[in-house]
């Protein structure tokens, strides 16, 4: 029987650089995608996956702002928070 994924040994235990995840979605919001990935140049793949890059890292950051409030408390009125 061939495979086209090769069997796990059981010395090999690391996790691959990427994953698949397929997914469903209306037709109007594929279009959609597909309409804001091609003004970029780009596929409607790269798109979603820069998208929820962005999006992670915005997160983050909101929350290290948070963690950074709460330690030192908030920024003095009027302050933007650059030195």
């Amino acid at each position: 029987m061939s495979s086209l994924t090769p069997p796990c040994d059981s010395d090999h235990h690391e996790q691959p650089d990427s994953q698949v995840l397929s997914l469903r979605i209306a037709a109007a919001l594929f279009e959609r995608l597909n309409d804001h990935a091609a003004k970029r140049g780009m596929s409607v793949q790269d798109y979603v996956v820069r998208m929820l890059v962005r999006d992670d890292f915005d997160e983050r950051f909101k929350a290290s702002v948070e963690r950074t409030e709460q330690f030192y408390g908030p920024p003095p009125q009027g302050s933007r928070g650059l030195a």
